[in-house]
């Protein structure tokens, strides 16, 4: 567990920090040769990404985590599938965006996030979660959610983006 981390909700006005944080990872990831996520372009020099970023930042289910040393450390937003990914048929909590900082300071954000994500479930009497991430390069991400205890559902291509959609079922829900 990581001390002092605080998890709040997000409102638009953390989108130029959540901009940051998406630079930070792209920058990463186009040095160890994986463009094929998001590309190598930063995010917060797109008007289409300034936008889209700032909708998220808005959402109800929109979280960031803050870090004492490092700020903005990680984002979470929960909400609907997303519309390229088989509707769900039972209630459920999706993933729809997980961010978390290279930085070492915040190192196990982004499993932090996901219990935070496992904890809203259950209050939302819930006991399903799903997840899309990018398929592609190494399978890193895959294997990161897996660790994490979600299971590979279906494997998809959006327009030229390998996808894996991921699920999770939560037992304490299930046995309550």
């Amino acid at each position: 567990m990581i001390d002092g981390i605080v998890i709040r909700r997000a409102t638009e006005a953390d989108a130029p920090e959540v901009l940051r944080l998406f630079d930070e990872i792209i920058e990463w990831f186009a040095s160890i040769g994986n463009q094929g996520q998001w590309g190598t372009e930063p995010w917060s020099t797109s008007e289409r990404q300034i936008g889209r970023v700032t909708e998220a930042c808005g959402l109800p289910e929109a979280w960031v985590a803050e870090h004492p040393d490092v700020g903005l450390c990680g984002v979470l937003v929960l909400g609907e599938a997303m519309e390229y990914v088989p509707a769900a048929t039972e209630p459920e909590v999706y993933v729809r965006l997980l961010l978390a900082s290279r930085d070492q300071r915040a190192r196990g954000i982004g499993r932090r996030l996901l219990t935070f994500a496992d904890e809203r479930a259950v209050a939302a009497g819930v006991d399903r979660l799903r997840v899309d991430c990018y398929g592609g390069g190494t399978g890193d991400l895959v294997r990161f959610y897996e660790s994490c205890g979600y299971e590979r559902i279906a494997a998809f291509d959006e327009d030229g983006w390998p996808g894996q959609l991921l699920g999770r079922r939560l037992a304490a829900v299930a046995a309550g």
